[in-house]
């Protein structure tokens, strides 16, 4: 692995791997074992094409339209308190439990219509890979190489939570356990959304 793979990897590693909304949906349907595979792809792919931006110069996108960042990010912080509110009610009626023994799946378009919105309206993501790595990327003779340990870091990363979630099945067999990451991932949507309408 060539130095300028390995720095791409190790950055883009680092910057996904605080828990966010992304995160935790797909940590979620991991545990529910819930197209798992579309699940992770779709979040991988969707990095890599915004790497793939970022790294061939699209970083001024926000400078060249104003518009964009407090569209993305109102955007955002709506559709993550929805989100939120909807693990509080289901914290609340304790009804998780139901999902993992395979009653109240959710289809696969839903799914990745959630995700495809976790993903392209987070202003952050787009501060992290289309910015960040697309000017720090700017340092190394071999930008390709940069871009693709980055988008190596976000395969890795995604196909772990979401097929490694499902080791903590155990866990959550008790209904207990549901309502606690509901409620963790309820507290998480709207505390990014309120630093969202705060920036």
């Amino acid at each position: 692995m060539s130095a300028s793979v390995f720095a791409g990897f190790a950055l883009g590693f680092s910057l996904i791997l605080a828990i966010g909304a992304q995160n935790a949906f797909v940590l979620r349907q991991g545990l529910r074992r819930e197209h798992v595979l579309a699940l992770c792809l779709t979040c991988a792919v969707s990095d890599a094409v915004l790497i793939a931006a970022g790294v061939a110069g699209f970083g001024s996108l926000a400078k060249s339209a104003p518009w964009f960042e407090p569209m993305m990010r109102y955007g955002g912080a709506l559709f993550l308190t929805w989100y939120g509110l909807r693990s509080f009610w289901s914290a609340w009626h304790g009804g998780a439990k139901l999902e993992i023994a395979g009653r109240d799946r959710t289809g696969l378009r839903a799914t990745l219509l959630t995700v495809l919105a976790f993903t392209w309206l987070n202003p952050h993501v787009y501060l992290d890979t289309v910015v960040l790595i697309g000017s720090i990327s700017a340092q190394y003779d071999d930008r390709v190489g940069f871009a693709i340990g980055a988008m190596l870091s976000s395969f890795v990363f995604f196909f772990s939570l979401g097929y490694g979630a499902g080791t903590l099945a155990p866990v959550f067999a008790r209904p207990r356990a549901w309502q606690v990451l509901d409620l963790i991932i309820g507290i998480v949507m709207l505390s990014i959304a309120w630093k969202l309408v705060a920036m």
